[in-house]
């Protein structure tokens, strides 16, 4: 959830380019080896200290619980691209603040509240802003700091991306190239055209297949029972009653203990050119409201904050930290329903109403009774899932066979066929289970497994019920295949030569329809392609527009292999260039701020590159060499 609400607020490419490798992984358990290790790098001096980079690190394993298990060399890559991640945002960070880039609270403030996952109904709700945060194990505080590094970053970012132009020449050039259109003549080979020529014998059947004794395996396999127990499972049969949701409220009021808040609106007039006539209309808007108009109609037709006048101006439910300027000076000296201004801050003058003071004291039982629920629901479950795998520990003592395990625990006994070591069935490609099963003594057939704990939610029990070794299957089986591989392989060659025969005919001065009448296919009439064409084959488009321009009576001609399986030969007759003013102008606008923003998310990707060039890091090895999965 917290990851979600972060991208959403960041919005920050840099991440997505410098980021992690492709791959999603899962957190299994800690190895405190680098206790006494004070730092995982430092840069220009600053520590990233250990605990900041094992939390980064188990962040994004928690976040992706589908894989169970990664082979050494990944989770190394991982953590080495986690760490050089951490670098890059605090050689970002040491810029900031050698430049003196600064977020104010009411940035902060404006960003949370405009995100939708903390909305009710259209507005910022203190309430599902407090559950959100506390399910992602965040405190507020904690969460607003990062958003605050999160927006110093995004404004670097803006600051580069916004600064990168593209002449007019040189996006009239892009513009010709995009649009530019090549005539050519195509001949097609396909495989019908050398099928007379293909011939595949017993002989040569029976030599490849000799020849290539890797090919046509049955890998290794085991038919497998099992019993596995799983936290959702258990969770599902959880209920809790009213009293105890009560008792649990009681015990962990202090939790929910909320500063006093205050909900107000503002009127924004910012300064514009002239500071004394937007004081002058604030003042007149305050008289307006004085008089008795509407202020959110007031707020809604005059405020210069885009972010809250659709909303009539409303602020949300605030605190005192939450506003430490001059207008929430103003806000929590009101009084209810006063209205006060006008109040100058950074941004303008504002004209202000409060409209409801929330007391300091503990949040009201029905507003946290979700939350308490699913606290409840989570621990007892926790609590079952637990007693339930010392139930299966306990029957695996005495056990000798797998239904006693079932029996103990009330689970089904569960099987697959044909298990290799890619996996199968519903464990899929489980490294945990697959350790498991082809563990020797295992996979003998005469054990019962270890408790196997497949991920932070299900653990099971194993036996193997019948190992197959890795066998050849017999030629007889796969004669045919082995056959179509030859014919394939005999066509593909003979396409091949055929294309070669044309071009060597080409070069040596006949005419294109003649040479392919040549080698038995047709010459088409030529065609008009462009690059986003639809009407030949892709490789065929590629191919014709990574060619050289022909040269005036002397077409480049060239052959490549189609997708489909054929060849085609071409003849690229002539280039025509693209004609930008056929192109609506608001499609080449838009089109030239794309292109100036692609080209500044490379020059903000090459800023921060220089940035870590230059740098001063030294990385601690032992800390990054750490394991801490099974």
């Amino acid at each position: 959830m917290l990851q979600k609400i972060r991208e959403k607020f960041t919005g920050w490419i840099a991440i997505a380019i410098l980021g992690l490798i492709g791959l999603s992984f899962v957190f299994v358990g800690l190895n405190y080896s680098f206790i006494g290790q004070s730092y995982a790098a430092q840069v220009d001096g600053e520590k990233i200290s250990a605990n900041e980079f094992e939390n980064a690190y188990r962040e994004q394993l928690q976040s992706n619980p589908q894989f169970a298990q990664l082979p050494e060399q990944l989770r190394q890559q991982l953590r080495t691209n986690i760490l050089e991640q951490l670098i890059q945002q605090r050689v970002i960070d040491n810029y900031l603040n050698e430049a003196g880039y600064q977020i104010s609270d009411e940035q902060v403030t404006a960003m949370i509240q405009r995100a939708p996952e903390f909305q009710v109904d259209g507005k910022f709700d203190i309430e599902t802003y407090r559950i959100l945060l506390a399910q992602a194990g965040y405190e507020p505080a904690r969460f607003e700091a990062s958003q605050r590094i999160a927006l110093r970053r995004d404004q670097l970012q803006r600051a580069l991306r916004g600064s990168a132009l593209v002449s007019p020449s040189e996006y009239r050039r892009f513009l010709n190239l995009a649009a530019e259109q090549r005539v050519v003549r195509l001949a097609t080979i396909d495989p019908t055209s050398v099928e007379d020529d293909i011939a595949v014998t017993d002989e040569m059947i029976t030599a490849f297949y000799d020849d290539n004794p890797t090919l046509y395996q049955i890998p290794e396999s085991a038919d497998v029972q099992y019993v596995m127990i799983s936290r959702s499972d258990v969770a599902e049969a959880v209920s809790v009653t009213e009293d105890e949701l009560q008792d649990y409220y009681e015990f962990n009021k202090d939790r929910y203990l909320q500063d006093e808040q205050r909900q107000a609106r503002h009127i924004l007039v910012t300064f514009g050119d002239d500071k004394d006539a937007a004081r002058e209309r604030a003042s007149e808007l305050f008289a307006r409201v004085q008089a008795g108009e509407d202020f959110a109609v007031l707020a809604r037709e005059n405020s210069d904050d885009s972010g809250t006048a659709a909303n009539g101006g409303d602020l949300g439910v605030l605190t005192r930290s939450q506003l430490e300027n001059e207008l929430g000076g103003a806000i929590f000296s009101m009084d209810e329903g006063e209205v006060g201004g006008p109040v100058e801050t950074d941004f303008g003058f504002h004209v202000v109403r409060l409209d409801t003071i929330l007391e300091r004291g503990p949040l009201p039982f029905d507003q946290v009774r979700a939350e308490l629920t699913a606290e409840l629901q989570d621990q007892q479950a926790e609590s079952l899932y637990r007693d339930l795998e010392r139930q299966l520990s306990d029957a695996l003592f005495d056990a000798t066979e797998i239904g006693q395990l079932a029996a103990a625990v009330g689970a089904e006994i569960e099987s697959i066929a044909g298990f290799t070591r890619q996996g199968g069935g519903p464990l899929g490609n489980n490294q945990a289970a697959i350790d498991a099963i082809f563990d020797e003594s295992v996979l003998a057939g005469s054990l019962l497994s270890e408790i196997v704990e497949l991920d932070n939610n299900r653990s099971a029990v194993f036996l193997v019920t019948r190992h197959t070794q890795a066998t050849r299957q017999p030629l007889d089986q796969v004669r045919d295949q082995v056959a179509e591989g030859l014919r394939a392989e005999q066509a593909d060659a003979l396409m091949s030569a055929k294309a070669d025969e044309m071009l060597a005919a080409l070069a040596a001065g006949t005419e294109f329809a003649a040479a392919a009448e040549a080698i038995g296919v047709t010459a088409a009439e030529p065609i008009v392609v462009a690059r986003e064409a639809t009407n030949v084959d892709p490789s065929v488009s590629a191919a014709v527009f990574t060619a050289v321009k022909p040269a005036q009576d002397a077409p480049t001609t060239g052959s490549t292999r189609m997708q489909d399986g054929g060849f085609s030969v071409y003849s690229l007759d002539a280039v025509i260039p693209g004609r930008p003013e056929v192109i609506p102008l608001a499609e080449r606008d838009a089109g030239k701020l794309q292109l100036a923003d692609q080209s500044g998310i490379g020059d903000f990707v090459a800023f921060v590159q220089a940035l870590r060039a230059n740098a001063d890091v030294a990385i601690n090895e032992d800390v990054l060499a750490a394991q801490d999965l099974l």
